[in-house]
């Protein structure tokens, strides 16, 4: 799958294990996400584009490279994208946020849309869309489907874990958004939860149950 890379920095992998562990809680899990997301995002925005500008610097005046075209969007699928959302605007603190709201069916595990909003205009930007899980690959399919239905075309997915099930439905419905992954797990239990996994990113996030 020419469109996905499995991330393999170090300290995405060991900040990932301390995300597993069960032991860690809600303040610790919240700092690990953002920070392995300002991570993740050095790699998955290295091919912005960039444009000369001159510049004075205390010697002289010379011409240096800008991130150019409109800003970037950050678009999170709620309510465990939010996690994510400040790692990349540590990197890029003018993106622009949009959201798009899913929730799963408990009984079919698939995905439908309760709300989107997304910076305008959509089409001129790159769009990283994020989201801490990627299980069945019905919500990241979904999401992408939505953004490209408001006119999106320069579609980043960005997860810190996924399912081989969910990455291969992501890849078959959408070859042309890149995808970036932190970890490759194993599978999806009974349930859905991806394994070994860290079980529910929402969850462990905002300290709900």
């Amino acid at each position: 799958m020419d469109n996905v890379t499995v991330l393999t920095h170090p300290l995405i992998k060991h900040k990932i294990t301390m995300l597993r562990d069960v032991r860690t809680g809600t303040n610790e899990f919240r700092a690990l996400i953002e920070e392995i997301a300002t991570l993740m995002g050095y790699e998955a925005l290295r091919d912005l584009p960039l444009v000369d500008i001159e510049v004075t610097t205390p010697i002289e005046t010379c011409l240096s490279p800008v991130i150019s075209g409109r800003k970037l969007a950050i678009v999170p699928i709620l309510r465990a994208g939010l996690g994510m959302v400040q790692g990349i605007l540590n990197l890029t603190p003018t993106a622009k946020v949009g959201h798009i709201g899913l929730y799963r069916d408990p009984e079919t595990h698939e995905p439908h849309e309760y709300y989107c909003k997304l910076p305008d205009p959509i089409d001129e930007r790159t769009i990283v869309v994020v989201d801490p899980m990627l299980a069945t690959g019905g919500s990241a399919v979904a999401a992408v489907d939505f953004i490209k239905q408001h006119g999106g075309k320069k579609i980043k997915f960005m997860c810190i874990i996924a399912a081989p099930v969910g990455l291969e439905r992501l890849h078959e419905a959408h070859p042309d958004v890149q995808i970036y992954v932190g970890n490759l797990d194993r599978e999806l239990n009974e349930n859905a939860y991806i394994c070994p996994g860290l079980g529910d990113a929402g969850d462990r996030i905002f300290g709900t149950k």
